[in-house]
């Protein structure tokens, strides 16, 4: 592996510590579980309670793939997660569309000021799936160079 290539893990790392830390301490003692984390969000931690789970898996994630010494391994991880948050997001937000309990504050959610009403549930479901395809496909392709590095 690459010395970039182990720096921008290790930074993922700590961003990730970060994440659990800040995390706990906002579901612990301030109660905001479901409280939007758009600092988190490029480690698929939507909420302080994501954050809580998602920091550690990507801590782990950091110290399996620098242990190994493979780049490749981390790129498939990170794809491989996307296509599994994405078709979470997707259910999450289909049913949320449907649902007469309203966990989101529609206003105050991003995008809000475009759409103006509830079409923004169908919005976020549709960039979930626009995710899961872009994922699958980049699943697919590092998974097979991943594969391919052992022979």
């Amino acid at each position: 592996m690459e010395t970039w290539q182990k720096i921008i893990i290790e930074l993922f790392a700590v961003y990730a510590f970060s994440a659990t830390a800040f995390g706990y301490r906002q579901c612990k003692y301030f109660k905001n579980a479901f409280r939007l984390t758009p600092q988190y969000f490029p480690l698929g931690a939507f909420a302080w309670g994501d954050a809580v789970v998602f920091g550690l898996f990507w801590l782990v994630t950091c110290f399996i793939t620098l242990f190994m010494g493979d780049w490749l391994l981390f790129l498939f991880t990170i794809s491989v997660f996307w296509f599994v948050r994405s078709i979470g997001e997707t259910m999450y937000w289909f049913h949320q569309q449907f649902s007469p309990m309203q966990r989101n504050n529609l206003t105050a959610m991003p995008g809000y000021t475009i759409f103006h009403d509830d079409s923004l549930w169908f919005v976020y479901q549709i960039v979930a799936q626009c995710i899961a395809v872009v994922s699958s496909i980049s699943s697919l392709y590092f998974g097979v160079l991943w594969v391919r590095s052992f022979s």
